[in-house]
């Protein structure tokens, strides 16, 4: 028996398991919103080309058949994909042609802002990312890039004009607590520059007892910390983000560094998103890769000079 040839099918059944799972899935589910069609069509190309190479060296073996097998369980998902989406297409006709993922939900304001929030259902999604920070934060458009980007879990932005850390554990409280959020962005520091100047100590304590606070509400929540804008190099916020930094790793919370925003590449990590979702994969999303689409966006669709006017100090 040739070992080289049984390897190569052991990795096509390895890699292939998971797509009959997937074809189950999908077709109990009867939507086609989390699908990527294009992932399927990516992963045809390369069984096919994988066949050809077979065809092309005269490889007339077991091995071939599996490559076989699998093209024809992924051309099944197709198949699915066109079902679920002609169902999606007749549910929006009777909902009079809206796309409506969640009929339930609740309008309120505060802060001279209106949100828009979700109200838990018995159908939701069971998992669920938390946005809280302060002006340049509740900006960012959490609905359209969790579209954009096929988010499989519900993704809040509960963050308020001028948010500070004096008030942000009452704001906690009232706003998001009754999320029970799996994981929580926190951006807060731009509204106490001058605290922080003034007592640097003062501003970790704040800081540290409100993470307390949130994991004493939910003690299973994954924090990330995210940095401050500091776009005209203002020297105490460069020191803030250094103890942000330093409160994250003290805290064991995931530290994001917002000067490192160009190097950041979102379209990755939509690919693994996409990749993982495809084979049927369930995994905590890294909150990381979240944060870094959510403030990726607002690098480049926020005007400079709206940095500028927020950092001044």
């Amino acid at each position: 028996m040739n070992l080289a040839h049984l390897f190569e099918a052991g990795m096509l059944v390895c890699f292939g398991f998971s797509w009959p799972i997937n074809v189950v899935k999908a077709y109990k589910a009867r939507t086609a919103k989390s699908t990527s069609l294009a992932f399927i069509f990516l992963i045809i190309i390369g069984y096919v080309l994988g066949i050809s190479a077979k065809l092309i060296n005269h490889q007339f073996n077991y091995v071939l058949a599996v490559y076989i097998l699998n093209l024809v369980i992924v051309l099944s998902n197709i198949m699915v994909y066109f079902r679920n989406r002609a169902l999606d297409k007749k549910r929006e006709k009777e909902n009079g042609g809206l796309k409506m993922e969640n009929t339930n939900k609740i309008i309120y304001a505060h802060e001279e802002q209106i949100i828009f929030a979700e109200e838990k259902k018995s159908n939701a999604k069971a998992y669920n990312i938390t946005l809280m920070g302060g002006t340049y934060a509740k900006d960012i458009p959490v609905k359209k890039l969790a579209d954009e980007f096929n988010f499989d879990f519900d993704l809040f932005n509960k963050s308020s004009f001028a948010l500070s850390l004096k008030n942000a554990k009452v704001y906690f409280d009232k706003y998001v607590a009754n999320l029970k959020s799996d994981g929580i962005i926190i951006q807060l520091g731009k509204e106490d520059v001058e605290s922080f100047a003034a007592n640097p100590s003062q501003f970790d304590a704040s800081y540290l007892d409100l993470l307390s606070h949130i994991k004493a509400v939910n003690k299973d929540c994954r924090l990330a910390l995210v940095s401050i804008n500091n776009s005209v190099n203002n020297p105490t916020i460069t020191q803030m983000n250094n103890h942000i930094k330093s409160i994250a790793q003290s805290d064991q919370a995931t530290f994001i560094n917002l000067e490192n925003t160009k190097l950041w590449n979102p379209k990755a990590i939509q690919s693994s998103l996409d990749f993982a979702q495809g084979m049927g994969l369930k995994y905590k999303k890294p909150i990381y890769d979240i944060a870094e689409i959510l403030y990726s966006y607002a690098a480049v669709n926020i005007p400079e000079e709206t940095l500028r006017m927020n950092m001044a100090v």
